[in-house]
């Protein structure tokens, strides 16, 4: 397996990231829902594609800490600026630590998990990773190869909230960076 193709620390990277992207991915560990608002001008809202009860990857167990299989949450949205998708957001929780915390991750909609996730100071934060993401793991509307994600694992007692970030095309234009 190539290191692309596994989740990464920066450090384990196998090539230098454009500081540009490495800042992105690695250097600006605040809540990415605030910098695209502020990238957006304001102009950010967040457009739910999936949302339910699933069986996990076997990636994702494999951070959540539960059997491979599992049953789990899943949450995939658009982050958008301006009407445009600029992140494809996937975040995951095993269904049984879900269902005993009482936290009510199911009614969302269209509110940003991020925003929850760090304005709560119950949850602490990870380490992030890197990859670049598989087109397969895509919605249809944006497959496309060697995009570029992070992902962290959001920790409240036994819950585990694992959260990766797409960066699409369109973040780069508005931010004005060459991928």
């Amino acid at each position: 397996m190539s290191d692309f193709q596994a989740w990464l620390p920066a450090d384990r990277l196998p090539a230098p990231l454009d500081p540009a992207l490495r800042d992105w991915l690695f250097v600006d560990k605040g809540s990415l829902t605030r910098r695209l608002t502020a990238l957006a001008e304001g102009a950010f809202s967040v457009m739910p594609l999936d949302e339910g009860w699933q069986r996990l990857r076997d990636d994702e167990c494999a951070a959540l800490g539960i059997a491979e299989g599992s049953q789990g949450w899943v949450r995939e949205v658009y982050l958008r600026g301006h009407e445009e998708p600029w992140v494809f957001a996937r975040s995951v929780a095993a269904r049984s630590a879900l269902e005993q915390s009482g936290l009510d991750l199911l009614h969302l909609g269209s509110r940003s998990l991020g925003e929850l996730l760090f304005t709560d100071p119950a949850f602490s934060r990870g380490p992030l990773q890197a990859r670049q993401y598989p087109e397969s793991w895509l919605p249809q509307d944006v497959h496309q190869a060697r995009l570029w994600a992070r992902r962290s694992c959001f920790s409240q007692g036994d819950l585990r909230v694992l959260v990766a970030e797409v960066f699409l095309p369109a973040l780069w234009r508005a931010a004005r960076i060459v991928t």
